[in-house]
C-alpha cells in the first residue's frame, strides 16, 4: 500500500489524481479525473484507511485532504441560476458538466470527514458539511425530476432546462444503485434532520412501485417514463448497500455506530482499531 501511495503521490500534479495510470511507467495515461466512476473509491479509501487505523495512518489523511482540495478546485461547481452544487468530470483540462449517480456517494465522504476530524480547522469542517448537504440536495433533485422518483445513471448541468437531468437515452437507466441513499444516511446520522428520512421514504415508495417484482427487485431502463421497462436484473449491491443504508436511516445511531465502525465501499462494516 505504501509503495502504491508513493507512486501515486509522485505522479500527482498539484495533488490532482487522474483515473488511468500506466503500471509500467507510473505515469498518467490520460488526464481524465472524476469522483464518480473509476475514481470514487480512491478518495473514499484514503479517508477510511485513516479512520480504520484509529486515526494513526497520517499519510492517508494528508493525501485525502490534499486530493479533495484539488478535486474541489478542479471539478466542484454550482449552477448559475439555481445554485445546485455538483462534481463534474475533468477531461484533458476541460470540465464536463455532468455527474454520475456513482458520484453522489461523495456527500457521505464529506460527512465522515467532518465527523472524524480529518480536516484541519473548524471552518473547514463547516465547509465540508455544507458541501455534503448541497450534494445530497442535488442528487435528490436528480430523483424528483423524473417520472419515477428514481435517479438516472448520469445527469447534466450545461443547460438550464435540463439541470440534474439526463440528455441521452443511454443515461436514463436506474440499476438499484445505493449512492444517493448512502449520502442521505450519513447526513441523517450527522444532523438528524427529518428531511433525509423523508427523502429516503420517497425513494422506498418509488422502489416498491416501479422496481418490485414477484421474484425480487429489478432495475428500470428509463426513469423518465412511468410505464417502466425492467432490465430483469437485481444487482448484488442492492441488498448489500441500498437496502442496508435504507435500514440504517431508520435505525438508532447506536446500531452499527459510526464511532465504532467504518463502512467499506460495499457497505460492509469494519470495526475501527483502538490499539
Amino acid at each position: 500500500v505504501e509503495k502504491i501511495r508513493k507512486v501515486l503521490k509522485e505522479a500527482s500534479e498539484n495533488h490532482m489524481y487522474y483515473n488511468y495510470i500506466n503500471p509500467q511507467t507510473g505515469k498518467w495515461c490520460q488526464k481524465q479525473a472524476s469522483v464518480g466512476a473509476l475514481g470514487d473509491s480512491f478518495y473514499e479509501y484514503l479517508l477510511k484507511s485513516w479512520v480504520l487505523s484509529g486515526k494513526k495512518d497520517e499519510q492517508a489523511r494528508s493525501m485525502y485532504e490534499d486530493a479533495m482540495k484539488a478535486a474541489e478546485e478542479s471539478m466542484l461547481r454550482k449552477t448559475p441560476t439555481t445554485n445546485l452544487m455538483y462534481f463534474g468530470e475533468q477531461r484533458s483540462g476541460r470540465l464536463d458538466p455532468q455527474m454520475g449517480h456513482l458520484a453522489c456517494f461523495i456527500g457521505g465522504v464529506y460527512v465522515l470527514s467532518a465527523l472524524s476530524g480529518a480536516v484541519s480547522s473548524n471552518s473547514s469542517i463547516k465547509n465540508q458539511m455544507e458541501i455534503a448537504q448541497s450534494i445530497g440536495k442535488t442528487c435528490r433533485e436528480s430523483y424528483i425530476r423524473t417520472a419515477t422518483g428514481l435517479g438516472p445513471e448520469t445527469f447534466h448541468f450545461e443547460r438550464v432546462d435540463v439541470e440534474a437531468k439526463s440528455l441521452r437515452d443511454n443515461e436514463k437507466y436506474y440499476i438499484l444503485r445505493p449512492e444517493v441513499i448512502e449520502t442521505w444516511f450519513y447526513l441523517w446520522r450527522s444532523t438528524h434532520d427529518q428531511i433525509y428520512r423523508d427523502w429516503a421514504w420517497d425513494a422506498i415508495i418509488s422502489l416498491e412501485k416501479y422496481c418490485r417484482l414477484d421474484g425480487g427487485y429489478s432495475g428500470i431502463r428509463d426513469v423518465y417514463s412511468a410505464s417502466v421497462t425492467h432490465d430483469d436484473v437485481q444487482q448484488s449491491f442492492f441488498i448489500a448497500e441500498t437496502l442496508k443504508y435504507l435500514l440504517l436511516i431508520y435505525s438508532d445511531d447506536s446500531f452499527i455506530s459510526l464511532d465504532t465502525y467504518v463502512f467499506n465501499t460495499e457497505a460492509h462494516p469494519f470495526r475501527i482499531r483502538t490499539l
